[in-house]
């Protein structure tokens, strides 16, 4: 894992969530900007250094400097733009969603660190837990649908 990963998957496609994440930044600004993936399966595109910045005029006079950074950190922050970010061809993308600049060597394995990290915990978060067998019985079947009812019954009450 001290190494940089040295094959590209090519673009890393947006999700769902990732377009509600971004979504939720394009609501608090007065125009859309290219950097964000506007439907799923636009690219994730790395931000340039200092994006915020830029964003920040673009900011509707109702909405909060404070609610524009919680949105862009909960989207910068999510597993598919570390992703996106660790490729080795990953470049940071301007306002527009023009390449900038490649990320830094040091930036990447930031990244892939990260995304590592969001991996192993989401993924035990999303494995079931796992259900104890059940021990066959030797109720018969009226029995048992009688048992089922009953303990339905019981539950409500």
């Amino acid at each position: 894992m001290d190494k940089p990963w040295k094959i590209s998957r090519g673009p890393i496609a947006a999700t769902e969530l990732d377009v509600e994440k971004a979504n939720a930044i394009s609501m608090l600004l007065i125009r859309p900007v290219g950097v964000l993936p506007a439907k799923a399966g636009d690219p994730v595109l790395p931000f340039a250094v200092g994006l915020f910045n830029e964003l920040r005029p673009l900011l509707k006079p109702d909405a909060g400097v404070t609610t524009l950074r919680r949105a862009t950190a909960a989207y910068v922050h999510c597993r598919r733009y570390y992703f996106a970010s660790a490729q080795p061809d990953s470049m940071r993308h301007g306002l527009d969603g023009e390449p900038v600049e490649p990320l830094s060597s040091e930036d990447r394995m930031v990244a892939q660190k990260r995304f590592l990290s969001v991996k192993q915990t989401t993924g035990k978060a999303d494995a079931p837990e796992p259900t104890p067998p059940v021990p066959p019985t030797s109720l018969s079947k009226s029995e048992q649908i009688r048992a089922a009812l009953l303990g339905k019954r019981s539950a409500v009450s």
